[in-house]
């Protein structure tokens, strides 16, 4: 008999200890610390975007999970993303030199203002694909670095 209590009691225990572990995983709330390097001046402002699927990304700022902006101060250059679910993330971000939230192109839609993507993906004829910048937040914070370029 209490064999059979000792197992009981060891199966509910460990019935609930997955209960609650699931539990706190779907209330995990993260926080992405965003590295800014490679701005070439302290002109205009960094506008970053984070999305949590390909809809939108890289460039449908109505369509990111969170976005901001903020003037130069230094570099490189910090933002902060706070209270996101454990998942998949790309961002994007631009250096908006004249502060109207865009990334502005040429006529032949090559950008004149410098940008950068999570895991920094090469970018030769068009902007990379959700997958190409996405990465994993499971933490309770996650560091990534972006490097900015100019073509």
């Amino acid at each position: 008999m209490m064999k059979k209590w000792t197992i009981s009691l060891m199966l509910m225990t460990s019935v609930s200890s997955l209960a609650w572990s699931l539990s706190a995983r779907a209330n995990f709330n993260g926080k992405l610390i965003v590295e800014i390097d490679g701005l070439q001046n302290k002109q205009g402002q960094v506008c970053a975007s984070i999305f949590s699927s390909s809809q939108g990304f890289p460039s449908d700022r109505k369509r990111a999970l969170q976005k901001q902006c903020t003037q130069i101060s230094e570099t490189p250059l910090t933002l902060t993303f706070d209270n996101l679910k454990a998942g998949s993330y790309a961002v994007a971000v631009i250096q908006d030199l004249n502060g109207d939230g865009t990334l502005n192109r040429n006529n032949l839609g090559m950008p004149v203002e410098p940008f950068g993507f999570s895991l920094n993906p090469e970018v030769r004829n068009s902007a990379p694909k959700f997958g190409d910048a996405a990465f994993i937040l499971a933490g309770p914070s996650t560091v990534i670095q972006i490097q900015m370029r100019k073509l």
